[in-house]
């Protein structure tokens, strides 16, 4: 049996393969078991240079004796130490491996929700409604056009010829002020009379004298 196979207890051929979440949590706990085996030998080695310390002048052998387990110790201890590393790469190994499968997964449900969503969508039938939605606001944006244009009670003038003929008036109104000021300036002006009007012509109230004489002869003939 592979060494994997005692770490995570896999059986024979037959046997079901742990899932990624299952051998992240033996990893983890392998960690853990292998991290206090670190402290359980660190404590060791400084109890053996303790020790060898203290017996060092009194008694060689048993300093001696002290420094190999302190080696044997610290042997053990960059085993560890070079375990942990491998263990810890498969680890975050295995949890990348479990997060893409999960965003696959997610993927592939999406996938599945969006081909359930256009299975009765025909293409050919949105371009006929979109064509339709297009038309209907071309609609409705030539009857806003007409309502909102100012009524004239069925004139429609060209304000550029009105214009033109607004200004032609102007001018000609103002050519005629220039010509009556020149008028003016050039041509005196009459002096008005020191007489009086003459008062009836004598002639005729002569006539009218004779008139009135005929008519009272008339009178007095009757």
């Amino acid at each position: 049996m592979s060494l994997f196979g005692k770490l995570f207890g896999s059986g024979g051929k037959g046997g079901k393969a742990p899932t990624p979440q299952e051998a992240i949590q033996r990893l983890r706990e392998t960690e853990e078991m292998l991290a206090k085996k670190q402290e359980f030998l660190e404590k060791k080695i400084d109890q053996e240079l303790i020790t060898a310390k203290k017996n060092g002048t009194k008694n060689k052998r048993a300093a001696l004796q002290a420094l190999k387990r302190k080696k044997r110790y610290e042997k053990q201890l960059a085993q560890i130490d070079g375990t942990l590393s491998t263990i810890e790469f498969q680890r975050e190994a295995l949890e990348n491996a479990n997060t893409n499968t999960e965003v696959l997964k997610n993927m592939g449900y999406a996938a599945k929700a969006m081909k359930a969503a256009h299975e009765n969508m025909d293409i050919d039938k949105v371009d006929d409604l979109m064509a339709e939605i297009t038309e209907q606001q071309e609609v409705a944006q030539e009857i806003s056009d007409v309502i909102s244009r100012p009524v004239g009670f069925g004139e429609d003038y060209d304000e550029d010829e009105l214009m033109a003929e607004l200004e032609e008036l102007e001018q000609e109104e103002l050519d005629k002020n220039l010509l009556e000021i020149e008028g003016t300036e050039d041509v005196p002006l009459p002096s008005v009379p020191s007489t009086s009007l003459p008062s009836r012509p004598a002639k005729k109230k002569e006539e009218e004298d004779e008139d009135d004489m005929a008519d009272l002869e008339a009178w007095a003939a009757n």
